[in-house]
This record gives structure tokens, sequence and C-alpha cells, in this order.
């Protein structure tokens, strides 16, 4: 008997120490309560990147001119009356199936966007398999894109 006292008696004190607001629900802590630690954010995981976007990749486009090369370390832009625009290749991040390689190209901001479209240049019969689109400062070229060594040539 002596037990059951006891253990009606903690549950009583627990009960009473659960702060109610008046409709029965739970009150907000005293202003004095320690801290409710946040919350644990869950780790990051790394999502592999496609293999379509692996390698080297070339883009171009017309209207003006324009070529750009993604190589494992730099990215190169290069157009007519203009100077060559170089950038360290820091690897890409992939949204929505689309690669985007972003650097800093002397002053500008260089970004390149390729998409897994079928694209043409618009003065050739030439299909590509990839979109692009680049933007250099408040510049922005679209065009086409493929693998670096398996770009479609005029002809063939």
């Amino acid at each position: 008997m002596r037990s059951f006292v006891l253990a009606t008696s903690a549950l009583l004190v627990l009960a009473a120490c659960t702060p109610q607001a008046p409709d029965g629900a739970a009150a907000p802590p005293p202003a004095d309560a320690p801290a409710t630690p946040p919350p644990v954010a869950p780790p990051i995981t790394s999502t592999p990147l496609p293999e379509e976007f692996a390698g080297g990749m070339d883009a171009r486009g017309t209207e003006p001119f324009w070529g750009v090369q993604i190589r494992d370390t730099q990215i190169t832009l290069q157009r007519p009356d203009h100077p060559v625009a170089v950038g360290k290749n820091a690897g890409m991040t992939v949204v929505d199936g689309k690669a985007t390689w972003e650097t800093q190209a002397g002053a500008d901001r260089l970004t390149v966007t390729l998409s897994s479209e079928a694209c043409s240049d618009g003065m050739s019969d030439l299909k590509y398999d990839y979109a692009a689109v680049v933007v250099i400062g408040s510049e922005t070229l679209k065009g086409c894109a493929g693998h670096a060594g398996a770009m479609p040539k005029e002809g063939a």
C-alpha cells in the first residue's frame, strides 16, 4: 500500500510541474527557463553529379558568335571583338537537371548553364544534345552544347 501511495504522490508532483494554459494545453515555458536547443539539421549528403555532364563540354552560339570550353581546371569564353574570358573551374552544381558552372573571369562573373534538351544553332542543320545559356557580366548568350570531341560537324 505504501508503494502505491508513493507512486501516486510522484505522479501528482510531476503533473503539478507541467505548466498548462487556461484551456488545458501546454503553456509556454517561463521566461527564466533554459533555452530550448535548436533542432538538429539533417546531415548533408552529397548528390552524385550526372554522368551526362562529366568530362569536357563545349558550347557555342551565333548572333553574336561565341564559344565556351569547360575543362577540368578552367572555363574559357571566346568571342570576336572581346578579350578571351578565362576563369577557374570550381565544379558544377546540378538543379532540376541543369548543370551550372560559375567562375570569376577577370572583372566579370561568368555563368554557364547546360540543360539536356535538343538544340539547333539556328544557322545550320546541326543538332546538339544540350541547350546552353552563358551569362557574362550583364550580357546573356544563348546557344547549344555537347561533349568536347563529340560536337556535331558540318558535312558529317
